[in-house]
């Protein structure tokens, strides 16, 4: 191939902010025109971001489609490519901003115009991260993608808008400055921020590596998130509207792990391997802990939030296995995740776009009015529980499979949030779907539109095909992480005694 298509995905969004920016109209008319562009965009880039993924070769683990031109000199490129592990995440990247541009629809109203060009940028930061490969392209394309997400929020978002961005913004600046002083002390100590060279000929000493491993770590570890450090999401899901939290769930937190299986596992292996049992405890903790407190919520945003912390979880239990089962594992827990909590929040927005209200005890009896939400809606609830014969029970067998080899009871603590997670989908589908339609204000409420079809049920879809026939995804992620899982082993055997 020799057009430079990473490159094309990566910046077509920024043409259609170019046309956006040329409406003069602010009427109807120019908002209608900001959201047909905006749409028309993300399917261009959603359409070639498939040609990508049939034009990959699945049994190679070298980066594909790799792109390199000067830019900033002295070992410091712009190098594009991909690789098992990152393919898949610009497909997910690129479907997941047709839908929201989708859902926005109808629900945005104001700055129409200034909401498009916020999710188009966007996109291109977001693909960027995924296809970069000299670190301080990473790091701008991964610091940049907060400047659209924090006027998402901050000016789309709820009542406590402001509060929700600026705990997004503190918790993930503190962490990514420490990540920009280690991608320095990378390029003082190799000479080169090129990836594919830290990879295969850059060797920093165990006692350096401890402290890079740190600093990735507080970066990673806010993105994902981690507990404890993941008490920002909760807010900004619950102010952000129903586009942005799709993307926050869907793409954004995947980038945390993401970046522990692009940098920590492979460019820190011994550091990794010290650092293990805490990334074991933090995990279980997570699972645990955080489903206690979705147990908790009387938001339906707020406890969508908590379980996503908790299915995070189980993406740095299969991790830091160092196992092609439990790596496997955690990127398709990432993508299953990415679909179903992108559906679960659009579940919410359908809702809350007819009654203008979140909190649990305001609904009741809704298959009554809605028998297709409810059905939809039944779908990615079961998925998020990890029903057999879903992308959610692939996601979280495969890890807990994984630390079964390493100990039993990792697993054991690990399965608990199964079952909590059933405890509370369960719970909260019954309280928002069952039971008698009672309240007065619920009894003209509408079923989903045709427009809302379009948007859930190729998630629907996705979700029960990645349960059933997992082995396209397999298909391109196992050779990449089998060469990952390789070079963790051999740099653990230069240095064992």
């Amino acid at each position: 191939m020799t057009w430079p298509i990473l490159s094309v995905i990566t910046f077509l969004p920024l043409l259609g902010v170019v046309a956006i920016l040329l409406l003069t109209r602010e009427d109807e008319r120019g908002k209608a025109a900001a959201r047909w562009i905006a749409l028309i965009f993300t399917i261009v880039v959603m359409l070639t971001s498939f040609y990508l993924w049939w034009a990959f070769d699945g049994r190679s683990a070298d980066f594909q489609f790799v792109e390199e031109h000067a830019w900033l000199g002295s070992g410091i490129s712009y190098k594009m490519g991909v690789d098992g592990i990152s393919m898949l995440f610009m497909v997910l990247t690129a479907v997941l901003m047709v839908v929201s541009i989708l859902c926005s629809w109808t629900s945005i109203e104001k700055r129409v115009r200034e909401y498009m060009i916020a999710f188009l940028v966007l996109e291109t930061l977001m693909l960027g991260v995924f296809c970069a490969l000299d670190l301080v392209l990473f790091y701008l394309f991964f610091e940049g993608g907060l400047i659209p997400m924090f006027l998402i929020i901050g000016v789309w978002g709820g009542p406590r808008r402001i509060y929700a961005t600026f705990k997004f913004i503190l918790y993930t600046l503190l962490g990514s400055v420490l990540m920009l002083i280690a991608i320095l002390a990378m390029y003082w100590q190799a000479g080169t921020t090129d990836i594919a060279l830290l990879y295969n000929h850059a060797h920093f000493p165990p006692e350096m590596q401890t402290w890079l491993w740190l600093a990735f770590f507080a970066s990673f570890a806010v993105k994902l998130p981690m507990w404890p450090v993941h008490t920002w999401l909760p807010d900004a899901h619950v102010e952000a509207p129903t586009a942005g939290s799709v993307i926050l769930a869907g793409i954004l937190l995947k980038m945390g792990g993401y970046g522990f299986l692009r940098f920590s596992v492979p460019m820190f292996p011994n550091a990794s391997e010290i650092f293990t049992p805490l990334m074991f405890a933090l995990s279980l903790v997570a699972i645990v802990y955080t489903s206690f407190v979705a147990l908790a919520q009387e938001d339906v945003k707020k406890l969508i939030a908590y379980s996503s912390v908790a299915h995070m979880g189980f993406v740095t239990l299969g991790i830091f296995t160092f196992s092609q089962l439990g790596t496997d594992g955690a990127i398709f827990q990432m993508l299953s995740h990415g679909v179903i909590s992108g559906a679960l929040f659009l579940s919410v927005g359908v809702i809350y776009d007819r009654m203008h209200t979140r909190m649990i005890a305001d609904y009741g009896g809704l298959v009554n009015r809605m028998p297709l939400y409810a059905t939809c809606f039944m779908v990615f609830a079961l998925a998020n529980v990890g029903l057999p014969g879903t992308g959610g029970f692939i996601g979280e067998f495969l890890p807990l499979l994984s630390a079964f080899h390493v100990n039993t009871w990792l697993a054991i603590i690990g399965a608990t949030g199964a079952i909590l997670s059933a405890a509370y989908m369960l719970w909260l589908y019954r309280r928002v779907i069952f039971g008698a339609l009672e309240k007065p204000n619920l009894k003209a409420i509408a079923d989903i539109t045709p427009r809302e079809i379009v948007f859930l049920a190729p998630l629907m879809v996705a979700t029960i095909l990645m349960g059933l026939f997992p082995k396209p995804i397999f298909d391109v992620t196992s050779a990449s992480v089998a060469h990952l899982v390789q070079l963790h082993e051999m740099a653990m055997k230069a240095v064992a005694p």
